[in-house]
């Protein structure tokens, strides 16, 4: 007998019917019976199955106004969980609201043939490095070449994406690049052209053969591993083999038009920066094994359609994008890069002609930060809409037990003394 999920409801009526989280909890346990998953992916699967629960222990609020009282639990924060990014997303933009510049930005996209996913996704700290490696040099190298119109440091943010609409691998940056580059000297900034920034099919051709060059180091050096459907690839003959063919690929670069100002880029950086592999508002139905999604085709115009899918293929496809532990998917280089961007930021805005003052931000509390960043109060009280939500008292941490062939819930209270 499967297990049957019901919308529950919520406090905000904007709060998504179906979670991920109802999924994990429902089916993961089933998932990890039948599968011998890694460390990282347990983590991320309880991470989520336990937020915003009593795992994670809480506190009791009452509204001041009408006497309104609820549990309000802790929140997991790991990266993975669609349900904690909106404060880590705010507080991100909020330091790259300081640090952009009054001129226009252009966005690339640098995307590795599919026929690499099997290599990545058993690799993935060695691929997805030598992805940031092989673009940022790709473009520290056109934006110091006096060819091209520039000849100095180039400024841009990379950020790793994983999947497509239907949670399969996709593997590519986003490239958000200042239009210009600071002088080697540091005395001159140099505007780019206003229409593009760098030929695609140039820096295609030289991304490709940077991230060739460094996966052929990786293979020797024994740095790449082979299981399963891949393991005729350790043999240098059928690597070799392999490496030809991604030669005779045309490697993707896609450049779009440059943003107009600022506001765009910031606009643009809060869509894509904190995105997990799919958020709860995507997913219409789970019922009798299955979950139902809504996605964007782009073969068709961008349309938006739907797709059901067993649901233990849906744990499957969305563990393909667990990242490792520590692994940095958003990275500054250039003139932004972290070790010197104070200094090179004064150096532009006075080049410019912009004050180089940065706004002090004031000592505040999470929920003052949240509604200044986000607008989201969340201490209004959910049913009168006049009162807030007030500080009772500390809810004691409970231990949850998700059986394998039920989802009901065993909860246990710990002794944390």
């Amino acid at each position: 007998m499967l297990p049957a999920i019901k919308a529950v409801g919520r406090d905000q009526p904007t709060r998504p019917r179906y979670e991920v989280a109802d999924i994990f909890r429902a089916y993961g346990p089933l998932y990890r019976q039948n599968f011998s998953l890694p460390l990282s992916h347990l983590k991320v699967m309880h991470a989520i199955e336990a937020c915003r629960t009593a795992e994670f222990g809480g506190h009791l609020e009452r509204c001041d106004h009408c006497g309104y009282e609820r549990n309000a639990y802790n929140s997991c924060r790991n990266r993975h969980c669609p349900k904690c990014q909106a404060l880590a997303k705010a507080e991100w933009l909020e330091k790259r609201k300081e640090e952009l510049l009054p001129i226009e930005y252009f966005h690339n996209v640098f995307t590795i043939p599919h026929e690499l996913n099997h290599i990545t996704i058993c690799n993935k700290t060695v691929v997805y490095n030598i992805l940031f490696n092989s673009v940022s040099q790709t473009l520290q190298e056109f934006g110091s070449d006096p060819k091209h119109g520039l000849g100095g440091s180039i400024g841009f943010t990379a950020i790793l994406h994983t999947w497509d609409q239907k949670l399969f691998s996709h593997i590519h940056l986003h490239c958000v690049i200042a239009a210009g580059v600071l002088s080697f000297n540091g005395k001159q900034w140099i505007s780019s052209r206003k229409n593009f920034l760098f030929p695609v099919k140039a820096l295609s051709k030289v991304f490709r053969g940077k991230f060739i060059d460094y996966l052929n180091q990786a293979f020797l050096g024994n740095k790449l591993v082979f299981p399963g459907q891949i393991t005729n690839l350790t043999t240098e003959q059928k690597f070799s083999e392999f490496v030809k063919q991604l030669w005779k690929k045309e490697w993707v670069v896609y450049s779009k038009a440059p943003f107009n100002g600022p506001k765009k880029v910031f606009d643009y950086l809060g869509r894509y920066t904190h995105r997990v592999a799919i958020s709860n508002h995507r997913i219409v139905n789970i019922e009798d094994g299955l979950v139902a999604f809504k996605y964007r085709d782009r073969a068709d115009g961008n349309k938006c359609k739907q797709i059901t899918i067993s649901t233990q293929e849906f744990i499957r496809r969305f563990l393909l994008h667990v990242l490792p532990d520590s692994f940095q998917r958003i990275r500054h280089y250039g003139f932004l890069a972290n070790r010197c961007k104070k200094q090179n930021l004064c150096k532009c805005r006075h080049l410019l002609g912009v004050s180089t003052d940065l706004p002090q931000i004031a000592d505040e509390t999470t929920q003052e930060k949240m509604l200044r960043l986000t607008g989201i109060d969340v201490t209004e009280c959910p049913r009168c809409k006049q009162g807030h939500m007030l500080y009772v008292a500390e809810l004691p941490v409970i231990a949850i037990y998700y059986t394998a062939n039920h989802p009901s819930i065993l909860p246990q209270v710990l002794d944390t003394s």
